[in-house]
C-alpha cells in the first residue's frame, strides 16, 4: 500500500460536531431565502401599455363587465340574459377582453345564443367587437372557455324542426383564435348527433 503526499483531509474524518454545524449552516441559508421572495406575480396583464406599465406598476387592467353592454338581439321587450362569460388577452395587446353567451330572457324553452367578444378602452365603456356565433345560427352554447388566447365553445344544434327545442340533438366544439385583425374559426369537430 502506497501513502499519500497529500496531508490527511478534515472531512474524511469528520465529527458529529462537523455535521452538526454544516446542517446549521445550510438551515440559516435556507431560512434567508424565505424571507427574501420576490413579489407576488399576477396572470393580469396591466392597464394601458403592457409590460412598460408593469415595470412602473400600473394597477392591472380588468375584463370589460358583460352586464354594461347592450348587445345586438332583438328580443321583442323581453330582455336579455348572459348566461356565461370567460375573460382573456385574445389578441396579445397586455388587456383582456370577455367573451359572452348571451340569449333573450325566454321564460321557457332553449333560446338561441350568440357569442360575443367585449373589448374596453382605458376610461370607456365596454363594446361588443366580434360575434362569434350569430343567434341566427339557432345554436345554443353549452360550454364556453378561454385559454392562452383561444376561445372553446360546445356548440348545440337541432338536425330538423321535429326535433323539440328543448333537447338539441348536434352537439360540435368549436375554436376561434385572432389571426390579424378577426377572429379565425378553427376546424373543430364536425356537427354529429349527441
Amino acid at each position: 500500500m502506497q501513502t499519500s503526499a497529500l496531508p490527511d483531509l478534515a472531512h474524511t474524518a469528520a465529527k458529529p460536531v462537523h455535521w452538526l454545524a454544516t446542517a446549521a449552516a445550510m438551515a440559516a441559508v435556507v431560512a434567508a431565502a424565505g424571507l427574501l421572495q420576490p413579489g407576488a406575480a399576477t396572470a393580469t396583464a396591466p392597464d394601458g401599455g403592457g409590460p412598460a406599465a408593469a415595470r412602473h406598476g400600473a394597477p392591472p387592467a380588468q375584463a370589460p363587465d358583460p352586464a354594461e353592454v347592450d348587445f345586438p338581439l332583438e328580443c321583442g321587450g323581453a330582455g336579455t340574459t348572459v348566461a356565461r362569460h370567460a375573460p382573456g388577452d385574445l389578441d396579445g395587446d397586455g388587456r383582456p377582453e370577455t367573451v359572452a353567451v348571451v340569449h333573450c330572457a325566454a321564460g321557457s324553452g332553449t333560446p338561441p345564443s350568440g357569442v360575443y367578444v367585449l373589448t374596453q378602452g382605458s376610461g370607456a365603456a365596454p363594446r361588443v367587437v366580434a360575434t362569434l356565433v350569430d343567434p341566427a345560427q339557432k345554436k345554443t352554447v353549452g360550454a364556453l372557455a378561454v385559454r392562452k388566447g383561444v376561445v372553446s365553445a360546445t356548440l348545440l344544434g337541432y338536425s330538423s324542426l321535429d326535433v323539440p327545442r328543448c333537447c338539441p340533438d348536434q352537439r360540435e366544439q368549436a375554436d376561434w383564435r385572432w389571426r390579424g385583425d378577426a377572429f379565425v374559426r378553427g376546424a373543430g369537430d364536425l356537427a354529429r348527433s349527441v
